[in-house]
């Protein structure tokens, strides 16, 4: 029997043994939103061989009319119960793959880009593995005609009383780990309502699937409570936004690559791989931070950076390379910290790997620390006129990704930017 038989039989039995009414086809489109079929038991054999045929044409960066049929195909290693449906109807959840019709690996499946990033690292002998940290915010609701009220008045590592917000936080990280998902540890960050789940490091695949994963319970166990989760990056002014900060390593033969006698005990591939990053940042930030509101947060004066540089120890640096614990050299890595929790987590950490892998293979050189080679885009407008320029983008995500990406956020910009604000209103109507 081949592993994808065993997989297939032993999701079956579980759909049975355990009283399944639905499992959810879970994938994203090209902007990382969360998009699934719901099919019973009595389909689900059928689905698992030869997946589920949808037009592609109906999901934004997917196809065009006139080349529209797709297939989803169940990742079965992805398979899990969701813990939280509580009325007797037994739900489960898988991963999709998108494919072509005929099989071959469809191009504008987030999922599959970064399926084949991380194989042409493997190709070179590297591993990629990634380990964010994941911050959000409670709200009393989400009512966009007025401010979002947070749920406290918290700040770091607060030690609130036994409150809706630590209850939620932890029954989240239960939830997690219920689902085998490892989380590192968890703390109220330092804005009123603002959290922060740690995952435990893995693979990036199996990261960008926990990302998703993380964000759909964290809402989901929120909407039961009667309140609201956000994952936008800067939701309150006068106070700092979400961010992703991501821990970083390339592993060879079971081995930590970033581990060396160089600067702060990193390795050659290490400081080159930190040379790409810095290198190629503001090009990939559109990725990085894909939304108007991305930003707000990327201002000068917070701890999210503002220009590309790394440091030791920099709470404002773009790479910040972490003090290891003694006797824990294993764990050496670097840190990037521009992301945010709204990104595409599959199109991030392509990103990424391909700006760390250029510098790898390009022999760069480490620039001086604390030191800026350049600034990071001030807007949306100007992260995707870098992008749309960089060869570096547009030969890791493809071209049918790139084009759908910029046509997506260029609307964006161009109705965020035909905007009059409650700001212009209140300094400019009385005075002008």
């Amino acid at each position: 029997m081949s592993p994808m038989q065993s997989q297939a039989e032993y999701v079956l039995r579980t759909v049975e043994e355990r009283g399944i009414r639905f499992v959810q086809l879970w994938f994203t489109d090209v902007l990382g939103r969360h998009k699934a079929f719901h099919v019973t038991p009595a389909e689900l054999e059928d689905a698992l061989d030869q997946g589920l045929t949808f037009d592609g044409s109906s999901i934004d960066g997917f196809s065009r009319v006139q080349e529209s049929d797709v297939l989803a195909r169940p990742d079965l290693t992805t398979f899990q119960l969701l813990p939280w449906y509580q009325d007797g109807a037994g739900v489960a959840r898988v991963f999709c793959d998108i494919v072509n019709i005929d099989g071959t690996r469809f191009e504008g499946c987030p999922r599959q880009q970064l399926r084949r990033v991380l194989e042409g690292a493997r190709e070179q002998g590297y591993t990629f593995f990634v380990a964010p940290e994941v911050e959000y915010f409670y709200f009393k609701d989400l009512d966009p005609t007025r401010p979002p009220q947070p749920i406290d008045q918290g700040s770091y590592f607060d030690l609130l009383p036994d409150d809706t917000a630590s209850q939620l936080r932890r029954r989240s990280v239960l939830v997690l780990e219920e689902m085998g998902i490892g989380v590192e540890h968890a703390q109220h960050e330092d804005a009123p309502g603002q959290q922060e789940i740690d995952l435990r490091y893995t693979d990036a695949l199996t990261m960008a699937d926990t990302v998703m994963t993380v964000r759909h319970v964290v809402k989901e166990l929120a909407r039961q409570a009667g309140i609201a989760a956000s994952f936008m990056p800067k939701p309150l002014p006068d106070v700092q936004g979400s961010g992703m900060h991501t821990h970083l390593s390339l592993w060879q033969d079971e081995t930590n690559a970033f581990i060396g006698d160089g600067p702060y005990g990193l390795s050659e591939i290490a400081t080159k791989f930190v040379a790409g990053l810095v290198q190629h940042a503001p090009e990939i930030t559109a990725i990085t931070n894909q939304w108007v509101n991305s930003y707000k947060r990327l201002v000068p004066g917070g701890e999210a950076p503002v220009g590309a540089a790394w440091a030791h120890y920099d709470p404002a640096a773009l790479v910040r390379v972490p003090s290891v614990k003694p006797g824990r050299v294993d764990s050496t890595r670097i840190e990037f910290r521009s992301p945010d929790p709204a990104s595409n987590p599959y199109l991030a950490f392509a990103v990424i790997l391909a700006a760390g892998l250029r510098g790898v293979n390009g022999d760069y050189e480490l620039p001086k620390e604390h030191e800026p080679i350049s600034t990071l885009p001030q807007s949306l407008a100007e992260a995707i006129d870098l992008m749309a320029q960089s060869e570096l983008m547009h030969e890791t995500l493809g071209e049918h990704q790139v084009e759908w990406f910029l046509r997506n956020k260029r609307a964006e910009w161009e109705a965020y930017r035909g905007q009059v604000t409650p700001f212009e209103l209140e300094r400019y109507l009385p005075l002008l």
